[in-house]
């Protein structure tokens, strides 16, 4: 299986390139997000590719850099999320933006991706939610962004209180998060909401 490509490209679209290594023309679809971060044609690059193989044919897809390449990886393990859907959902959100909506559960946001509907924006949410929390560089949950000034020093005073009591930041985030929608209000109330979470 080919892993990753240096080479010229030689040809470009939105939906796929040419990429000439040794002597070889290799023809990779890429995202969007991939095409715009390529060299005019006849410059050198490396992208990391996914090999897709079917009855018929083999496809090559290729990615800017391999957080990118993981999460087509991811989208096309869901239920019936294959690598085309799964290039168009990469094309339609940024990489942070759509790992944060998986994370935070935001089903409205996902469906707006043209191509994906309700049914598999809550399928996206069920079936990754829980790997993507779990990497190393998750995003942080959301805490409300409409927080009032008061409000918001309140969520960033207790995720430092609970840092300084040695939680890790993300850790604390997500529990600040969760006290904030069971309904938290105040300094004291997200501390001992958070703390209540993280006990569980």
């Amino acid at each position: 299986m080919i892993g990753r490509l240096t080479g010229r490209l030689a040809r470009k679209s939105p939906q796929q390139i040419i990429l000439d290594a040794g002597g070889v023309g290799y023809r990779l679809h890429v995202s969007l997000a991939t095409f715009y971060s390529l060299p005019e044609e006849g410059g050198e690059i490396t992208l990391e590719v996914y090999t897709g193989v079917r009855e018929d044919a083999i496809y090559l897809y290729g990615f800017r850099d391999s957080r990118e390449k993981t999460l087509f990886e991811q989208l096309i393990t869901v239920s019936k999320i294959g690598p085309k859907l799964a290039l168009n959902i990469l094309s339609g959100m940024a990489g942070e933006d759509l790992r944060r909506a998986i994370v935070n559960g935001d089903v409205a946001h996902l469906s707006t991706v043209p191509g994906v509907g309700v049914k598999t924006a809550e399928r996206m949410v069920v079936e990754l939610r829980d790997k993507i929390a779990a990497s190393d560089d998750a995003p942080s949950p959301e805490i409300d962004p409409g927080l009032g000034g008061d409000e918001k020093r309140s969520v960033d005073d207790a995720v430092a209180a609970l840092v300084n009591l040695g939680y890790r930041r993300k850790e604390a985030e997500k529990a600040v998060a969760g006290a904030a929608r069971q309904g938290g209000t105040g300094l004291e109330a997200l501390i001992r909401g958070a703390l209540t979470l993280l006990s569980k």
